[in-house]
């Protein structure tokens, strides 16, 4: 077919000069000239073809004309919604009226609601007890003219007005079209055989590149376009804040223990038992398995010990031990366990034990307050960022699984201004240096875009750190600064579902 149809446009060039007009010719297979978009659209791509090997140029003309929707073919056909019901009903007086009911079972529901109104205002029926009748003898069905003349010359005589409500009424759409002046390329020839793409080994051998016609070779032509990888807003607010830890020197800890025990994510950290964060409502538990394996049984004693009776200058809380509580496993509610966890084995030298922590290219030297022997501490500044889970209501700021920022130093000596002057610095680096820091209760699943403390003696010296060491800890979350570096209102278009490609494609590269 596209064959014929370039062969056709070669022929008529080679006898009749230039086509001023390829409306009027007559396709291969068809009985009628071109006259439709979609006879334009197939000749285009013959043109296209013929002009890719500059056998011919052509212009390209554009049109607008009005088509039928599916509704207004359907009145070209039938007649108008209002002929249809005027023609179902019987005239007044000649016969029972029909109910509107029955109207809908001859002509359907949709004709029978539009065409009432219509031919009510048209005059053409009345209502008769409880139906309707015919008041005019004969009418006029003037919209199917319409549709007909559409259909046949894509406009009206009437004029725009007309052809605005006809439009108002959605039975006719404004369609673009196009159609062609054709003229004679430098290649012109009435032959069709496709040049050549490729140069062959057997071209060569046989010597019958020297007769053969090469496709011209386009060198501007653009290439494919590429849809290469995009990182997610969360990943580079993440890489920006790591890249921040980093350059102050800290370590990263490991962080991939998604699910813990209830000892390392609550009890180590001095969180009472009967806290109402480890409630069913605020903590995902596991069902399978739902029990952890028991944690370095001196340790356990200890953390045990301070929590019911107190110890290490504390009074502890008083309330009983529940062993089945601090083995429970549950998807973790903050990285503070992981944290925990690489305490507990920074403090393994200072309990004398030959402990491998992978801290040593990051760990400082100290001596103690006596200056006396090393007792094995070794300063250290560790942090993470990972996924944290909670049972939250889901809403436009809070989902039940989100990351967490965390920061640990531990050293000799430390104190709350040390903190205060470590977070300026840190906040600086993210663009923020306008800080105000306030004592607050925070409580335990509410947002916050930032919190910090000191660790409680509670907590570390049954680690086994000595008296002197002391331990900042504070975080941030990941989704908020995200939200607010792209204005972004709803944390849901952030993560899940929702996110829409292309927003990830064009974030740009975020910088504090």
């Amino acid at each position: 077919m596209a064959e014929a149809i370039q062969q056709l446009v070669l022929d008529k060039l080679a006898q009749n000069g230039p086509i001023q007009d390829t409306r009027t010719l007559t396709l291969p297979g068809h009985s009628e000239p071109a006259t439709t978009s979609d006879a334009q659209i197939i000749l285009l791509g013959a043109l296209n073809s013929l002009s890719s090997r500059e056998m011919l140029t052509y212009t390209t003309h554009e049109t607008m004309s009005h088509v039928l929707t599916p509704e207004g073919s359907s009145i070209a056909l039938k007649g108008s919604h209002e002929a249809r019901v005027w023609a179902a009903l019987p005239m007044k007086g000649q016969g029972k009226p029909v109910t509107p009911k029955e109207l809908e079972s001859i002509v359907g529901s949709e004709v029978a609601k539009i065409g009432q109104g219509r031919a009510f205002k048209n005059k053409w029926i009345a209502k008769e007890s409880d139906g309707l009748v015919r008041l005019a003898e004969s009418i006029d069905d003037a919209t199917q003219k319409d549709m007909r003349e559409v259909d046949s010359t894509g406009t009206l005589k009437a004029g725009e007005k007309a052809l605005a409500e006809l439009r108002k009424r959605k039975l006719i759409v404004l369609k673009k079209g196009q159609w062609f002046t054709v003229e004679k390329g430098k290649n012109f020839s009435t032959s069709i055989s496709k040049p050549e793409t490729d140069l062959t080994v057997d071209m060569i051998t046989s010597e019958a590149w020297k007769n053969a016609v090469f496709k011209k070779y386009n060198f501007e032509a653009e290439g494919q376009q590429l849809n290469g990888g995009a990182l997610h807003p969360l990943l580079k607010v993440r890489e920006e804040i790591r890249n921040i830890f980093l350059e102050m020197g800290f370590a990263e800890m490991p962080t991939s223990s998604f699910v813990e025990s209830g000892f390392w994510c609550f009890d180590s950290l001095f969180v009472p038992q009967q806290h109402p964060a480890r409630e069913v409502q605020d903590t995902f538990y596991l069902s399978d398995p739902s029990t952890s394996l028991d944690p370095p049984a001196e340790y356990y004693a200890k953390v045990a010990k301070v929590h019911e009776h107190g110890g290490f200058g504390s009074l502890g809380y008083r309330a009983p031990w529940s062993e089945a509580e601090t083995k429970k496993l549950l998807l973790r509610t903050h990285t503070t366990a992981s944290s925990s966890a690489m305490l507990y084995k920074l403090a393994a030298r200072c309990r004398g034990e030959d402990v491998d922590d992978g801290l040593e290219a990051h760990s400082g030297t100290t001596r103690n307050e006596s200056g006396s022997k090393d007792d094995g501490f070794r300063p250290a500044k560790l942090f993470s960022i990972d996924r944290v889970f909670r049972n939250e209501t889901m809403d436009a700021t809070h989902l039940a699984e989100f990351h967490q920022v965390e920061g640990v130093v531990a050293d000799r000596g430390l104190t709350l201004a040390d903190l205060i002057g470590f977070m300026r610095v840190f906040f600086k680096k993210m663009g923020i240096e306008n800080i105000r820091f306030k004592p607050a209760y925070n409580p335990y699943t509410e947002a916050k875009v930032g919190n910090s403390g000191m660790f409680r003696p509670e907590m570390l010296e049954p680690m086994g750190f000595p008296k002197d060491v002391h331990v900042h800890g504070w975080g941030i979350g990941l989704e908020r600064p995200t939200m607010i570096r792209y204005g972004i209102s709803n944390i849901r278009t952030l993560v899940g579902h929702k996110v829409p490609i292309e927003n990830v494609e064009k974030s740009p590269a975020v910088r504090f």
